[in-house]
């Protein structure tokens, strides 16, 4: 299955397809030097295939997790495309979570003034959330994805079968981006999940809804102005928990979901976040939340957009004053 996302800057390709990765140089244009970002908690055969199907390749191991979105780690990887003496016209892949797609993404919309960026997402919520859009960042202070760039993709590689080496928890984690646009766009990609009797065999129709979806929005809004406002379902809140737990992005997001949700939507995602072993609160105060709110990108003076869900498969933009957010809290 291809999807082709219709930006504004470019148009690229999504491709969907088990056991795309080990015939990755068909997608790619690795017919040149090409530096693979990876983490060490991504199988390093990943990696490796793609480096052997390309003429000149490097791989650079970051160590995992969202600590690695630094300044420092952007820094290094610069260095390392300078001493092997990267042109414009060589080019950087990305193969691992969203951490990586992020950093790696970041890096190439500045070395050269930007050199092209493919994406090997390997995480289920790398591949139904940040395989589209554009976004790349960096975190500073603690503040996600405080310094970055939209800087699309030259296309993107999703090979589900990555996905059986992930453990329970990283899997249920990334499902929360699928069942994110679900409730917001989509009553039956939420049926499709809450239904789901074996998600692996499942999994492929799950990434093209939501993938599809979240297609049509960016298309449609580019630099979220309007309608992309809605892929932020979650986030807000979901994000001040993160700044705040050790519990995993997608965990957060999930939690955020349903201070923002009314009692009909908020009994269905609690009991869906229940079947696949997910949190549905947490103990960080609501002062504590509020504070890391006050730093939200979608902050504009003293409001705030927030998208709210009456009912599954439609939502709300609201724009309140930023102390209005006190109330849901």
């Amino acid at each position: 299955m291809i999807l082709t996302v219709n930006m504004q800057e470019q148009t690229y390709d999504v491709v969907v397809e088990r056991n795309s990765l080990t015939k990755v140089n068909e997608y790619f244009d690795l017919n040149r030097k090409v530096l693979i970002v990876t983490d060490d908690g991504v199988p390093s055969e990943y990696s490796e295939t793609i480096k052997n199907l390309s003429k000149e390749g490097y791989i650079y191991i970051i160590p995992q997790g969202e600590a690695s979105k630094s300044f420092s780690n952007f820094e290094k990887i610069l260095d390392f495309l300078i001493s092997k003496s990267f042109s414009r016209s060589d080019c950087v892949v990305a193969c691992g979570g969203g951490v990586v797609g992020d950093l790696a993404g970041f890096v190439s919309s500045c070395y050269m003034r930007g050199i092209d960026f493919y994406n090997v997402p390997t995480t289920l919520l790398s591949q139904v959330d940040s395989s589209i859009g554009g976004k790349t960042a960096i975190d500073k202070q603690g503040i996600k994805n405080i310094i970055g760039a939209f800087y699309p993709p030259k296309k993107v590689l999703i090979d589900s079968n990555t996905l059986k080496t992930l453990d329970n928890r990283q899997l249920h984690a990334g499902l929360v981006e699928a069942i994110k646009m679900a409730t917001t766009s989509d009553e039956e990609l939420f049926t499709l999940i809450e239904q789901s009797s074996d998600l692996l065999s499942d999994i492929d129709e799950i990434i093209i809804k939501a993938l599809s979806i979240k297609k049509y929005v960016v298309e449609n809004d580019p630099k979220e102005k309007g309608m992309r406002k809605i892929l932020n379902f979650g986030h807000t809140i979901g994000h001040a928990i993160e700044s705040n737990s050790a519990f995993l992005h997608g965990e957060c997001v999930g939690i955020g979901m349903l201070y923002l949700s009314s009692i009909e939507v908020r009994t269905k995602l609690e009991k869906l976040l229940g079947k696949y072993s997910l949190p549905n609160k947490t103990d960080i105060d609501s002062l504590t939340l509020y504070q890391f709110i006050t730093l939200d990108k979608k902050r504009s003076g003293d409001y705030l957009s927030i998208i709210y869900v009456d009912k599954i498969g439609t939502c709300e933009i609201k724009k309140i004053l930023l102390t209005d957010i006190k109330k849901y809290l």
